[in-house]
């Protein structure tokens, strides 16, 4: 079920589709790229939970495919910028969106990528359980549905 105020342009479901086969190059995998991952699944998805599988799905593919170790993947830092997406989707509404581009120039703070470390410390977030399951954050709660 997508989100009904929010949707992708045909650039944003090509970006998700090259993403998830393997045709996005590393160096293109910006900070940027990751919260338009997001975006896009959960206007796909429909619900945080869902586009936290489908997104970590996909980074742990991109991983793989880049010959990278999966201890490279990082699982509190995926599903936390899951929830703050949806947060500021949900935020948004009423309005609604035709692009992530549109999305993140009504409101470009999700592109400063420290804005964990608000959240968390850098402890905590950078920690090996972090790496491997979600932990809360520390500092201050991320605003959020729960994942169901």
């Amino acid at each position: 079920m997508a989100d009904a105020r929010h949707r992708c342009s045909e650039d944003d479901r090509r970006f998700l589709e090259a993403f998830e086969a393997g045709r996005v190059a590393p160096a293109d995998f910006t900070h940027r790229e990751h919260v338009r991952l997001a975006y896009v699944c959960l206007c796909e998805e429909g619900s945080a939970a869902a586009a936290h599988a489908r997104v970590r799905a996909a980074i742990l593919g991109f991983i793989r495919h880049n010959g990278v170790p999966e201890t490279k993947y990082h699982e509190t830092i995926t599903q936390a910028w899951v929830l703050a997406v949806d947060y500021f989707m949900r935020k948004a509404a009423p309005a609604s969106f035709e692009s992530f581009d549109a999305f993140i120039a009504a409101d470009p703070r999700l592109l400063d990528s420290s804005i964990m470390l608000t959240h968390y410390s850098k402890d905590r977030l950078f920690s090996s359980e972090a790496r491997a399951e979600f932990v809360e954050p520390d500092i201050q709660d991320i605003p959020r549905r729960i994942l169901e």
